[in-house]
């Protein structure tokens, strides 16, 4: 727990302490935010993307961004005709600074998004904000509002499909045979051992375990390897500090490698 809290208190010195001069040395436009259009799909729903450019050096982060990382938020709320959004994060690269570990983008970050219309005879209009983290020597804060109407007739749009191709692999196309946790307490909180069989993801392996609740928080995972089964260990704790319950099934497994990465939705007791 004490080096899970200095761990934290780091990140968020990195990333907020300078937060007030960055603003004043840092040139405007860091980030641009473009709706990107691609049509309607076979069962009705819209597909479009939000495209971030940033400029060279800069990067923004994954929806778990880390120790070092500050999560993205969105507001549909001003919407026009939408009755759901299903995100399609691409899988992210991973960033070490000052021994910190973070998860994100760098220059680009192209998020596909699916939109469920309320009445499909209607327009649908992407209407809010999305409040962001980007980072270089320093980082900043970012809220960008969008405003657009989707082309029901727009064509197949590259970057999109692009982004959906770099997608994590389910767990039946990485080949998992089996995926289990174990839970045990801590005097904190609740210790995850996260064994999943499957081939390696190449190279280095890290992993993400994210509780599937957003007032708990984890640790970064130590990944080990025995032979064929991935082994990760971290600390799962209450924002409160009180007891919680975790559920098996909204436990979500990430597994980043460098040939390609694994999504993992729910583990088995183990």
């Amino acid at each position: 727990m004490k080096r899970y809290l200095k761990s934290t208190a780091a990140a968020l010195t990195a990333c907020f302490v300078l937060t007030t001069p960055a603003h004043a040395q840092v040139a405007d436009n860091v980030v641009q935010l473009d709706v990107l259009d691609g049509g309607r799909t076979a069962n009705g729903t819209y597909l479009g993307a939000l495209r971030l450019t940033l400029k060279d050096g800069w990067k923004t982060y994954w929806r778990a961004p880390g120790d070092a990382g500050i999560p993205p938020q969105f507001d549909w709320n001003r919407s026009q005709n939408v009755g759901d959004v299903e995100i399609t994060w691409p899988a992210p690269d991973v960033f070490v600074q000052n021994g910190l570990q973070s998860l994100g983008y760098a220059n680009q970050l192209v998020l596909p998004v699916e939109i469920t219309p309320r009445n499909p005879a209607k327009p649908v209009r992407l209407r809010g904000e999305m409040d962001l983290g980007v980072c270089k020597d320093v980082c900043i804060p970012e809220t960008l509002d969008f405003d657009h109407t989707l082309d029901a007739d727009a064509g197949r749009n590259p970057a999109i499909a692009a982004a959906l191709a770099q997608r994590p692999y389910s767990a039946k196309e990485a080949r998992v045979t089996a995926a289990s946790c174990h839970l045990s307490p801590t005097s904190d909180g609740m210790r995850i051992e996260a064994r999943v069989t499957m081939p390696s993801a190449g190279g280095r392996e890290v992993t993400v375990i994210e509780p599937g609740n957003p007032t708990l928080w984890t640790s970064e995972p130590e990944t080990t390897r025995q032979g064929g089964t991935l082994v990760a260990t971290s600390e799962v704790i209450s924002a409160s500090g009180g007891p919680f319950a975790l559920d098996r099934s909204d436990i979500r497994i990430t597994v980043l490698g460098a040939n390609h990465a694994v999504d993992i939705q729910g583990c088995s007791a183990g």
